[in-house]
């Protein structure tokens, strides 16, 4: 007589298994970092092509400025094959489990691979044109500003944004992995009972000042650009603006401030109603929900950019000089790094609030 054993589903949900979503995002992040891995080996091969350090003419504010071809170039194909490698290790249903100092190590190398794609590689030149996108787009018809785009959109930055995008997807593929490890749910994280700082009510009261850091800064730069750009020598001298109004520099900064401050409003929304629910005035969306991905996806972009323009800012000592020994010119550019990360914090807890429950692990 057989005998039928009952299953405890509540333990069976307890570790969910991962989904086909997060396996995909895995593959496509082995896919482009070994892709990307090729080309460095390319590039280290045949000697020609590498686009970064003194190969990039835009690349003076970039971390990689001083590092030569026949050291970036090997020095890239190791860590992105070596990344490719561990995507995969680490991705669908046959992924390792490790434990103890080797699974820290793996760890520890996809966290400092995903640092080098989203931290190094991107420059001032990323959060630059970021900026400038709205002026740029919105003027081609009308044939302003007078630019080259050929030259603007390099091969170097294409490179740059590829970088962003594949660091994002290995961080998402080593987040997973670290999850599941940690005998928690591989989308959310979460583990039965678990709460501490990722619970609502904690994100909420963390967030709030992270918001207000991120929101702060962007207007401190604004208020000086826009002050040169109505004629107020705010922190220069009165030759330096005459030279910025002059070569029309002064409308480029005064284009930043203005994106600055539609971010610094935007980003408290991360705080109010009208970041949870549309406006009344929104005509069509009036009262509905805001997808979360509608602010997360942007807001973790902005805030990437903006941390690795500010540590490209850092590594560039003559290029502080050549700002000028105005405290008032550089401050608010110093604190780029602080501003992107109270941006990803405020982002994180922005989600952390708003997520409810998981659909995979309930």
């Amino acid at each position: 007589m057989s005998r039928t054993v009952p299953i405890d589903r509540t333990a069976a949900r307890a570790v969910p298994q991962p989904q086909p979503h997060s396996h995909r995002i895995g593959y496509l992040a082995a896919g482009a970092t070994a892709f990307f891995g090729s080309l460095a080996l390319l590039w280290t091969v045949t000697g020609h092509g590498y686009p970064f350090g003194t190969a990039d003419p835009d690349g003076s504010g970039s971390l990689l400025w001083r590092v030569p071809a026949w050291v970036g170039a090997p020095t890239f194909a190791v860590l992105l094959l070596g990344a490719a490698v561990t995507a995969l290790a680490i991705t669908g249903p046959h992924a390792v489990r490790l434990r103890g100092a080797p699974r820290l190590a793996l760890l520890g190398y996809g966290w400092l691979a995903v640092a080098g794609l989203l931290l190094v590689v991107p420059d001032v030149q990323v959060l630059t044109y970021l900026g400038y996108a709205p002026m740029l787009i919105g003027g081609l018809p009308f044939g302003w500003p007078p630019v080259d785009y050929a030259e603007l959109f390099t091969l170097a930055l294409g490179y740059k944004v590829f970088s962003v995008a594949t660091g994002l997807l290995l961080a998402r593929a080593v987040l997973t992995w670290q999850f599941r490890t940690a005998e928690a749910c591989g989308r959310c994280g979460r583990r039965p009972g678990d709460a501490g700082w990722t619970s609502a009510k904690s994100a909420a009261r963390w967030g709030r000042p992270a918001v207000w850091v991120a929101a702060v800064i962007p207007v401190l730069y604004a208020v000086v650009r826009l002050a040169w750009a109505a004629g107020i020598p705010l922190g220069i001298t009165d030759g330096f603006l005459r030279e910025m109004h002059r070569t029309g520099l002064v409308w480029a900064g005064a284009g930043l401030a203005t994106f600055g401050l539609v971010g610094a409003v935007l980003t408290l929304g991360l705080v109010q109603r009208w970041g949870e629910r549309f406006p009344r005035w929104m005509i069509g969306l009036a009262g509905r929900r805001v997808p979360i991905k509608l602010a997360v996806v942007p807001a973790t972009g902005v805030a990437v950019a903006i941390t690795a323009a500010g540590l490209a800012l850092y590594g560039q000592p003559e290029l502080l000089d050549e700002l000028g020994g105005s405290t008032l010119m550089v401050i608010p550019m110093l604190l780029w790094p602080v501003w992107g990360i109270a941006l990803g914090a405020a982002t994180l807890a922005y989600h952390l609030r708003r997520r409810g429950a998981c659909d995979h692990c309930a």
